[in-house]
């Protein structure tokens, strides 16, 4: 099922965590770039000493102990939210009220 799954996302190409048991590390923001018998090709990026490098590494399946990925984020500090009256109206949630009887 794993391995199901990690062609999946490597199908949708999103942004992954992946956990390498075998090393006891986590690998962020990587991308699950091919899938090869039980290699696993991994993308990321690392910001180290005032550089960022890339990095392509290849993993077997097994190794993998666990893979995350974001679903959603909110910005920190002063960030403007759209407010129900920005939404259009076709798109609102009316309200029912239960105690409102058309009889």
């Amino acid at each position: 099922m794993l391995h199901r799954k990690i062609y999946q996302l490597c199908c949708d190409g999103r942004e992954v965590c992946v956990f390498l048991r075998d090393q006891q590390r986590w690998i962020e923001r990587a991308r699950i770039l091919d899938i090869e018998g039980d290699l696993v090709t991994l993308r990321y990026e690392t910001d180290e000493e005032d550089e960022v490098c890339a990095w392509e590494e290849m993993v077997r399946l097994e190794s993998i102990g666990s893979v995350t990925q974001k679903l959603a984020s909110v910005p920190r500090g002063n960030a403007e939210f759209l407010m129900t009256e920005d939404c259009p109206e076709s798109e609102r949630i009316r309200k029912h009220h239960p105690d409102s009887n058309p009889e």
